[in-house]
C-alpha cells in the first residue's frame, strides 16, 4: 500500500513491526476513533485560526506587525511538528494536536489576508475543501474510485513533481527569480492550480485507503492520531490550493 502523502506511506505499518499489529480489542486502531480524532484536530485548527484572523489587521485596516509572526511561525512550527510526527509515530497523540494548533495560526492569517483582497474567498475555499472531502469519501466507499497500485503510483509521481516545483520556487525566490506563468493569473497559471488541486484531492483517496488498511491490520491505537494527522496534512494543502486557485480566477475579473 502506498500513499502520496509523505506522512501516510507504505512503510508506515511495516515500521511498526509484526508485534505492533493485531492488537487486542480496545487497543487497536478503529475507523470511528480516527474520524473522531480528525474532527478534534480540525476544531483545534479552527480555534487558533480564528484567533490569528482577529489579530491580522489593525483598526485602520493595515496588516498588524505580529501577523507575519503568526503566519510564518505557524508554518515553520507545523512543518517541524509534521517531521517529528512522521519519524516518531508513537508521539502522534501529542504532536498531531500541536501540529493542528500551529497550522491554525498559519491558516488564519493567510486566510484573512486573502479575504481582505477577495471578499468571500475563504468561505468558498472552505466549502470546496469539505465538499471535495465528502465527495471523494463517497466515491471511495462506493467503489467508484479504487486505490489501485497504478493509481497510487501516478498520484505519488504527480505529488513529487509538484513538491519539486514548489521547492524550486522557494529556492529561486531567494535570488529574486520567479518561475514564469505558473504562479500568475493567466491561463497557464490557472491550469497549473487546477492540476495541483486535482492531485491534492486524489491524495485524499490514498489517505482513506491508508486508514482503512490500518484498521484492517489492527494497528496500535495511537495510529488513529497518526491517520488523523495525515488526513489533516492533505486537507491543509487542499484548502491553500483552493485559495490560490480562486484568487487567480478573481484576479482576472
Amino acid at each position: 500500500m502506498r500513499s502520496g502523502n509523505p506522512a501516510l506511506k507504505e512503510s508506515t505499518f511495516l515500521d511498526l513491526g509484526s508485534g505492533a499489529l493485531s492488537q487486542a480489542p480496545g487497543h487497536a486502531m478503529t475507523l470511528n476513533g480516527t474520524v473522531n480524532k480528525t474532527g478534534l484536530l480540525l476544531l483545534l485548527a479552527v480555534l487558533t485560526a480564528a484567533f490569528s484572523w482577529s489579530q491580522t489587521f489593525t483598526a485602520t485596516g493595515e496588516v498588524a506587525s505580529g501577523a507575519m509572526f503568526y503566519m510564518i511561525g505557524g508554518a515553520i512550527a507545523g512543518f517541524v511538528l509534521a517531521l517529528i510526527t512522521a519519524f516518531k509515530k508513537t508521539w502522534a497523540p501529542v504532536t498531531a494536536p500541536l501540529y493542528a494548533l500551529a497550522e491554525g495560526f498559519f491558516l488564519g492569517t493567510i486566510s484573512a489576508i486573502y479575504n481582505a483582497r477577495f471578499e468571500g474567498i475563504v468561505l468558498n475555499a472552505v466549502l470546496l475543501t469539505f465538499g471535495t472531502l465528502f465527495a471523494l469519501l463517497f466515491a471511495y466507499r462506493s467503489g467508484l474510485i479504487r486505490a489501485t497500485e497504478n493509481f497510487k503510483l501516478g498520484v505519488m509521481a504527480a505529488t513529487g513533481g509538484i513538491a519539486l516545483v514548489y521547492l524550486a520556487t522557494i529556492v529561486l525566490g531567494f535570488f529574486d527569480i520567479n518561475i514564469p506563468y505558473i504562479h500568475e493569473s493567466g491561463l497557464i497559471g490557472i491550469g497549473f492550480s487546477l492540476f495541483v488541486v486535482v492531485i491534492a484531492a486524489l491524495n485524499l483517496v490514498l489517505d482513506f485507503d491508508f486508514i482503512e488498511t490500518g484498521v484492517e491490520q489492527g494497528a496500535p491505537k495511537y495510529m488513529e492520531w497518526y491517520g488523523a494527522f495525515g488526513l489533516m496534512v492533505t486537507l491543509v494543502w487542499l484548502y491553500v490550493e483552493f485559495l490560490r486557485l480562486l484568487a487567480k480566477l478573481q484576479s482576472r475579473d
